[in-house]
């Protein structure tokens, strides 16, 4: 079964890590523990019990409240969070993103062409006093909403 923990927004994957060293060393039953991207401030732990999953909860940093949310969870719920979503897909011409690492980073910009096979865009800079072309891998950026 699969229990939502909840835990400090950020703080997710150190306390995936937190985890899986205490669950080894006390060797405690639990199956697995998973960081899910699209799901900030919770992470799932994967046990036979919720007993288990308090055990292995009980006085680890950056719990939130009460840790478990509400009992299991079923696969089906969380599946759409699971399934990968390809990057290219995603981003189209004249689309509003944000650099998110690189030279650049927390710069604004919109994109001018994309180009699927190399998994790059080239973007104009949106507060930039001249506009220059620049091409970024698409992982270094991040499509806003409108």
């Amino acid at each position: 079964m699969l229990f939502p923990v909840r835990t400090t927004v950020g703080q997710e994957s150190l306390v995936v890590d937190i985890l899986s060293k205490k669950i080894k060393v006390d060797a405690l039953p639990v199956y697995g523990i998973a960081v899910i991207p699209g799901l900030k401030g919770y992470i799932l732990i994967e046990a036979q019990d919720e007993l288990n999953v308090r055990n292995a909860i009980a006085g680890t940093p950056h719990i939130k409240g009460q840790g478990i949310v509400k009992g299991s969870v079923d696969i089906k719920e969380i599946s759409v969070l699971l399934e990968s979503k390809p990057l290219m897909k995603s981003i189209k011409e004249h689309d509003k993103i944000e650099i998110i690492s690189g030279a650049f980073k927390g710069e604004k910009a919109k994109v001018m062409r994309v180009n699927d096979a190399k998994e790059e865009v080239v973007v104009e800079l949106l507060e930039a006093a001249v506009k220059i072309p620049v091409t970024l891998k698409a992982e270094n950026i991040r499509v806003l909403k409108e």
